[in-house]
């Protein structure tokens, strides 16, 4: 049985941009989640919040491994912990850092750099299992990640056995043969005005996706890199409302067991950026 609740109701109805937007909110939604932890293959401890719905002992729900910005897992990150719980999933935000988090792009560089890439394939491999066996949840798993961890999710995807993944504007330059041993649909996120996860990344993604066989949705929003990130000078509301609708909508498809009672808007407008979609 669920020992406490996880969705913090005084935010109920609080649309997803402003409580990003404002660290008062990110931080009331992050201080409620509940901290967890697990133990790798190779004996190492991590750790992670999760994020629970309401009612969740009654009817098991669909979860999402959540994956940070190369700023680590700040309370914005946890506020996304948050939103998924209201939309009816078990989010469980990752922590690939160790516990650091970064306030300037020199830190936050530094600290994405010192990751060692086998320590955070185990790491996910380990959440992965952790949350599909969890008591709340349903046997469907999905991971959702963005920038830095927009690339881990598909990583995730690539080692672990997940059921659907959504990349934000994260680095999808993968091997041909690591993209076959995908086992869901993938849901990419991009920007035009992105310089670095461009469009003949993107490209090439999508044609060595194509080669392995593999389902793939692919978006792009007339906007740059994290506009998904109301913290960033580079936020674009209208993309990020746009995607964060598909992303649902996508995850909601493919986990197919989410919990329809207890829904909250998702506090989008119809969409105002245009967009170019690759079908």
């Amino acid at each position: 049985m669920i020992a406490r609740r996880t969705v913090v109701k005084s935010l109920a109805g609080v649309p997803l941009a402003a409580i990003l937007a404002d660290p008062k909110l990110a931080a009331l939604a992050a201080e409620e989640l509940e901290q967890v932890s697990t133990t790798t293959a190779d004996g190492r401890t991590v750790n992670a919040v999760l994020a629970t719905p309401e009612n969740v002992t009654d009817d098991k729900a669909p979860g999402v491994l959540l994956i940070h910005e190369w700023w680590g897992l700040n309370d914005q990150i946890k506020s996304m912990a948050h939103e998924f719980a209201r939309q009816g999933f078990v989010a469980l935000a990752v922590d690939l850092y160790g516990g650091a988090v970064a306030q300037d792009r020199e830190k936050a560089r530094s600290l994405m750099q010192s990751v060692e890439q086998d320590q955070a394939v185990a790491t996910m491999q380990a959440w992965t299992e952790w949350l599909r066996n969890h008591e709340a949840t349903t046997s469907q798993v999905g991971v959702v990640g963005w920038c830095f961890g927009g690339g881990w999710a598909l990583r995730t995807a690539v080692h672990a056995p997940v059921d659907a993944a959504v990349v934000y504007y994260g680095n999808v330059d993968v091997p041909t043969e690591q993209l076959r041993q995908i086992q869901g649909p993938v849901l990419g996120h991009f920007a035009t005005q992105d310089q670095h996860i461009n469009e003949e990344m993107v490209s090439r993604f999508k044609s060595r996706m194509e080669e392995a066989g593999k389902p793939l949705e692919l978006y792009w929003y007339e906007a740059d890199h994290a506009f998904a990130n109301p913290t960033g000078a580079r936020y674009d509301a209208g993309a990020a409302a746009q995607s964060w609708t598909r992303t649902l909508a996508f995850l909601m498809e493919n986990l197919r067991q989410v919990r329809e009672e207890g829904r909250t808007d998702m506090g989008t407008d119809p969409v105002q950026t245009e967009t170019k979609a690759t079908e």
